[in-house]
């Protein structure tokens, strides 16, 4: 996933399925599976994303994708231990943040 700033209030949902290199389908699919995702929509359907929503967008992305979970495995492990499995993510979000911030300072130094 490429990683962005969040800086809005609200993202469509073509930005969000942007942020994780997913279809918008596939967001609409997520959100019926899992109960963590649930953007406000518009009188006539449009969703809005909340930074929350954007964050358990990335939680199920990193359950479904990264660790290869099937949908239901994934549910599984909301179900058991919804906040260790938040937690986890949420360190494995910020060592990748640093890790790009580290290699984009090895870059710089080699450069000079």
């Amino acid at each position: 996933m490429e990683e962005k700033q969040l800086e809005k209030l609200y993202y469509s949902i073509r930005e969000v399925a942007q942020m994780f290199h997913v279809n918008t389908s596939l967001l609409r699919y997520w959100e019926k599976e899992f109960d963590i995702i649930a953007p406000k929509k518009s009188e006539n359907g449009a969703r809005f994303y909340t930074t929350n929503d954007i964050e358990a967008v990335r939680l199920v992305y990193h359950l479904l994708k990264e660790k290869k979970l099937t949908l239901s495995g994934a549910k599984q492990k909301l179900k058991d231990n919804r906040e260790g499995t938040i937690k986890n993510e949420e360190i494995i979000h910020r060592l990748k943040e640093i890790r790009t911030e580290l290699l984009t300072l090895k870059k710089a130094f080699e450069e000079i």
